[in-house]
């Protein structure tokens, strides 16, 4: 009932870091988390590399993809519960 993530030889990935719970709204707030403590360290490792602008700016560039990533998982779980949200009508033209 979930992804099932695999090489491109078909091997399945046995990583402890998928977090696959069988609901796409878990799984999105899972991958939210994950991007916000990863943002979170690289903020912690920018303010103890302060002195050094060559460890900084590949620091800073990391932190902006996360930011970035937190964003598009957020658009993802926003159109998942909009869709989810959605009225489903059954017509059954049938009847008389």
């Amino acid at each position: 009932m979930d992804v099932y993530p695999q090489s491109a030889a078909g091997v399945p990935f046995t990583a402890a870091y998928i977090a696959a719970k069988g609901d796409p709204i878990a799984n999105l707030q899972e991958d939210l988390a994950a991007e916000q403590k990863a943002r979170a360290t690289y903020e912690k490792l920018i303010d103890l590399c302060r002195d050094n602008p060559d460890v900084i700016d590949p620091l800073r560039y990391l932190r902006e993809r996360e930011v970035v990533h937190f964003q598009r998982f957020g658009e993802a779980l926003r159109g998942v519960q909009d869709k989810l949200a959605d009225k489903k009508f059954y017509m059954n033209n049938n009847c008389k």
